[in-house]
Formats: structure tokens, C-alpha cells, sequence
């Protein structure tokens, strides 16, 4: 997990100097930015691990620079958490709506911080590749090898994370999987969000293939139905 790049983005000095310090120390590259127009270059560029992103900044907001980081194919293995002070639910569930893997809420102590990055970066190296092989079902194709979807022969983007969660399903078409299940196997065990993360990406599911595929099991979970 060490001298995995990370890239931190937040438009008040001290804290890229006080976060980047801590992080550093536990042997990760860090890259800074003070606004999201510079992080998405650097992003590029160096294809980091993991992105740290305040919500707040001057250009562009942390919001749109993640839904724009979101839609760059050479990003799409890269995991991305918000660091805000702004802790309210609307906020956090535009940060998932905008792609991103995890919202931690400032003020967060540098330990706590550190452990939450550790446990994201774990979610890269295990539990999400959870299907290798391609799939077809209910006219959706799935290549695991190029990360490519394909609905009635239109290709569709998904982010990573939503990705994940649609092959997950289509594995095995009008199996029930538990939230707990869809939790352990999209973002491993060490999750530090709650459920709502999941309703987020379903919605956004269906909003781009369709109400009728992915079926609610009220108590439970949810099903791919062909």
C-alpha cells in the first residue's frame, strides 16, 4: 500500500500542509492542488491512487471536479473521497451523486483520517473486482478486461463504482443480494459510509438503464431481473 500516490485538493494552505505531512509519513506520494481546475491535470498526469477533495474552492467546486474526474477514462480506477467541514446529508449525497467512493467530515483527527485512508485504498486491492468474466443478460454487456457496457448496443460510462455494482447483480440474474452482502463485496469491510451510499448508486442505476432491471426486495436488498 506504500508509495501509492495520493493526490490532495483543498484551497487553504495549512491543511494541505498539515494532511499532506501526516500522509506522507506513512510512506504514500503526495500530490497537492488548490483548486480542482489544477487537480484534474495533476490527476492525469499522475494517476493517483486516491484523491482527497474539499467541496468548497475557488474554479470549480469539489463537486463538479469530482463528476469531471468521473468521466476521464484514464481515472477510473482511481478512488475518491471528499474532506469537508460541510457534514450535512444533502452534502454527502451529492458527493456520492457526483462519483465519489467515501465522505469524511472535517474536523477529523490526523490518526482517524489516516486510518480511514488506509481502509479506502484497501477497498482497490480487494473486494471490488468481485466478477473477472464477461457477462450478458437483459440486453446489457458487460467487458470486465476494456470496463465496458454495452445496453442494446449503445456504450454506456459508468463510474467505477457503479461498474462494480451492476456486474455484481447481472452475475447472477433474479439472485436477492443483501445490502450487507452488496456493502462487503463493492466496498469491502472496512466501510466507513452507511447504507445510503448504496440507494445513491441504485438510483443512478436505473436513471441511466432503466427502472425496470434492478428490482427493490423492501427488508433486503436487490435483484438483477431479466
Amino acid at each position: 500500500m506504500k508509495n501509492e500516490k495520493i493526490l490532495i485538493v483543498d484551497d487553504e494552505a495549512d491543511i494541505l500542509e498539515i494532511v499532506g505531512y501526516n500522509i506522507k509519513k506513512e510512506g504514500f506520494e503526495v500530490f497537492t492542488a488548490a483548486n480542482g481546475k489544477r487537480a484534474i491535470e495533476i490527476a492525469i498526469e499522475e494517476k493517483p491512487s486516491l484523491i482527497i477533495l474539499d467541496v468548497m474552492m475557488p474554479e470549480m467546486d469539489g463537486m463538479e471536479t469530482c463528476y469531471q474526474m468521473r468521466n476521464i477514462p484514464a481515472l477510473k480506477d482511481t478512488l475518491i473521497t471528499f474532506l469537508s467541514a460541510r457534514g450535512e446529508d444533502y452534502s454527502q449525497i451529492a458527493g456520492f451523486d457526483a462519483g465519489a467512493d467515501d465522505y469524511i467530515t472535517k474536523p477529523v483527527k490526523p490518526r482517524v483520517l489516516i486510518s480511514k485512508v488506509k481502509a479506502i485504498l484497501r477497498r482497490k486491492s480487494g473486494g471490488s473486482e468481485t466478477v473477472l468474466e464477461d457477462i450478458v443478460a437483459g440486453g446489457i454487456s458487460i467487458d470486465r478486461e476494456r470496463y465496458l457496457i454495452k445496453q442494446d448496443g449503445k456504450e454506456i460510462n459508468l463510474p467505477k463504482k457503479e461498474f462494480e455494482l451492476l456486474s455484481l447483480l447481472m452475475s447472477k440474474p433474479g439472485k436477492v443480494f443483501t445490502r450487507e452482502s452488496i456493502m462487503n463485496k463493492i466496498w469491502g469491510g472496512e466501510v466507513v459510509v452507511g447504507d445510503r451510499t448504496i440507494d445513491v448508486h441504485i438510483r443512478k442505476l436505473r436513471e441511466k438503464l432503466g427502472e425496470e432491471l434492478i428490482k427493490t426486495i423492501k427488508g433486503v436488498g436487490y435483484k438483477f431481473e431479466v
